[in-house]
């Protein structure tokens, strides 16, 4: 019988803890094991007024964007207490991940780019253009900080542009010992990335020995963002994949393995 893709490799996760299982699971489903190592941990914004604002005047709104899957899971619940989502709102992905969190939460009709998942993408369909937008107005649900393009581009094309944070990030502190000793003993085969925020947060908490041993591993990415931040982070060996965590999975599976 054939050797599965990933067998007796070590693959870290640094996907935030909520949202590693189903790639830790696709690592085991091909031999692989998963090391967790969630980076970033994500929390409720601390005051709720702004979305309890926002869910009150919901169905003002043309478009209702969610940039992350995180911003579905901390804004919906709210938006959707007061009844269904409004017809005369749309729903707006970032991603397919995003659109399929939705879906999920029982809002069918959502618009999002594919197969790419970022703001350049999004604002590329004919839903979001100038003739579109101009006059209307939008909200965008995220978490703190991030990329204003999206909000910019908008406003610039005639929206009416608020935003909602629903969630923050800060970085974790928790299992860097056990995390460097196997990085200097060589058990990790791959290290997959799901942000810059959280290749930042890696870099920063690695001393030189631990940082020569860590750019030594495959990188697998699926955005071409932090594919770049890794090669200037001195990475040697960065793989780009399809969005999402079949992407991660089928890069990993598909990558030219040397020999353990």
């Amino acid at each position: 019988m054939p050797a599965l893709p990933l067998e007796g490799r070590l693959i870290v996760v640094t996907r935030p803890l909520a949202q590693a299982e189903a790639l830790a699971a696709g690592i085991r489903a091909q031999g692989g094991a998963a090391f967790l190592f969630p980076l970033l941990e994500i929390s409720p914004w601390p005051d709720d007024t702004p979305l309890r604002d926002a869910a009150a005047r919901l169905a003002d709104y043309r478009f209702a964007v969610f940039v992350s899957p995180n911003a579905v899971r901390y804004a919906l619940p709210r938006l959707l207490s007061a009844g269904a989502w409004p017809k005369t709102t749309r729903a707006v992905a970032v991603g397919e991940g995003t659109a399929r969190e939705l879906r999920t939460a029982g809002v069918e009709d959502c618009l999002y780019p594919r197969p790419q998942a970022d703001s350049e993408a999004l604002l590329c369909l004919p839903e979001l253009s100038e003739s579109s937008v101009r006059d209307n107005k939008a909200v965008i649900f995220r978490g703190d900080g991030g990329r204003e393009l999206l909000a910019q581009t908008l406003t610039a094309r005639g929206a009416q542009v608020d935003f909602v944070p629903v969630y923050q990030r800060k970085r974790s502190n928790k299992g860097w010992t056990e995390f460097h000793v196997r990085l200097i003993a060589g058990e990790f085969a791959a290290l997959t990335l799901s942000s810059s925020e959280a290749l930042r947060a890696l870099m920063e908490r690695c001393l030189p020995a631990q940082t020569a041993a860590l750019r030594q591993l495959p990188v697998f990415a699926p955005h071409a963002r932090i594919v770049e931040a890794a090669r200037a982070a001195g990475f040697l060996r960065v793989i780009m994949t399809e969005t999402g965590d079949a992407g991660l999975l089928a890069g990993l599976n598909a990558y030219n393995w040397q020999p353990s």
